[in-house]
């Protein structure tokens, strides 16, 4: 099978702003490599670096060391107009006079397009986002999620090579975000253009992205799907950014043959061993008893039950705190003996069998290969 050919690279990418004791360093020795014809999006904390990095691949940032290719090309002296690369703000930047049909056609008179070819470009894009109804209307007098409908078009007419969205959505009400994230996914496919995602909404690049990179203090901590991403975390920050996870530490009771591992946990168990899938691609290169470990349980992967109510053998046990009903689910808080809270996440679908009682002693159970293994 061919390898997909990449569309953007950033390679060693440092960006210092200022001087002397008060520069700042947004990035720190970034490179990653974006596929061609994929959607890809930069997630993590506000100041972590993501937008300043989306802004070197517009060109309007430079960086202060490493290089931008696009293709193979280095464009890191190009300014923005002579890059094929085309960004969706997060005030969308529409001209509010102006008719739906003419903000879309905007661009496409500045490159000199012919007349005919114009009309025909707006014409596809009001089809493909679903404007053809609103096109005489000024862009002051239409919603918000419309006005974002438009400023798509108008960044998708001139067929960019990669469009850049810098968090389009965040304006936008809940129920309207979800809608305009499956409309984005759609456009990327129907395109077949690079998309490249600002957000710091986790559920927002798990529901749209083909591969996610996870920021942190100008760093990229990990790239991979979204599936990769959420069950399988390389680093603390990101099992603990990435939805809801537990932490329990503990250290390598003993090495087993193959892909387990046994592990003395430091609470909720009274010392007992409990063994865990071994992952040698996200483990150190040598790992002997008395190491320390934490283990990351997502709360859908466990369940908890009254105690002596099951005769499976109970991974750790603790003091049923709270039960938070959401309709779709519960979620169980449950207080470990070095006083840190496990969550369980369960789903309503059926009606429980037992009857869990509020300040019980419960025990909770998790498969083996649910448990990541993350290293101090």
């Amino acid at each position: 099978m061919q390898s997909p050919s990449i569309a953007v690279e950033a390679k060693n990418i440092t960006k210092v702003f200022g001087h002397g004791k008060q520069h700042f360093r947004a990035l720190n020795d970034v490179s990653v490599s974006i596929r061609e014809n994929e959607f890809f999006t930069l997630l993590g904390p506000s100041g972590c670096g993501k937008t300043t990095l989306l802004r070197m691949f517009a060109g309007f940032e430079h960086p202060t060391q490493g290089a931008i290719l696009l293709h193979g090309k280095d464009i890191a002296h190009l300014p923005p107009f002579q890059r094929p690369i085309n960004t969706v703000f997060q005030n969308y930047a529409l001209f509010p006079h102006m008719t739906v049909a003419k903000n879309i056609a905007f661009g496409l008179e500045m490159l000199g397009k012919p007349k005919a070819e114009i009309e025909e470009t707006v014409d596809r894009m009001l089809d493909l986002v679903q404007m053809q109804a609103m096109r005489d209307r000024v862009t002051s007098q239409i919603s918000g999620g419309q006005q974002q409908r438009v400023a798509l078009a108008r960044a998708l007419a001139p067929s960019p090579k990669v469009l850049l969205l810098d968090e389009p959505l965040s304006a936008l009400d809940y129920k309207l975000r979800k809608e305009m994230q499956i409309e984005l996914k759609r456009l990327q496919h129907e395109t077949g253009i690079t998309f490249i995602f600002v957000t710091h909404d986790q559920e927002e690049a798990l529901t749209m992205s083909d591969r996610i990179a996870v920021m942190s203090g100008g760093r990229i901590l990990q790239v991979g799907s979204p599936h990769d991403i959420y069950e399988r975390p390389a680093e603390r920050f990101v099992a603990d950014f990435i939805g809801e996870t537990n932490f329990l530490e503990g250290k390598v009771s003993v090495l087993e043959e193959g892909d387990r591992l046994s592990v003395t946990l430091d609470a909720g168990t009274e010392g007992k061993q409990i063994q865990v899938a071994f992952d040698p691609q996200n483990s150190p290169e040598t790992v002997q008893a008395g190491q320390r470990i934490t283990l990351t349980v997502r709360p859908e992967h466990a369940q908890v039950f009254p105690i002596g109510s099951t005769s499976d053998d109970p991974i750790i046990s603790g003091k049923l705190e709270n039960i938070v009903y959401f309709g779709t689910d519960t979620h169980y808080h449950v207080k470990l003996s070095d006083n840190s809270i496990f969550i369980v996440r369960q789903q309503n679908s059926q009606i429980r069998g037992d009857v869990l009682v509020q300040n019980e002693m419960v025990n909770i159970h998790f498969s083996m290969d649910s448990a990541r293994t993350l290293w101090d």
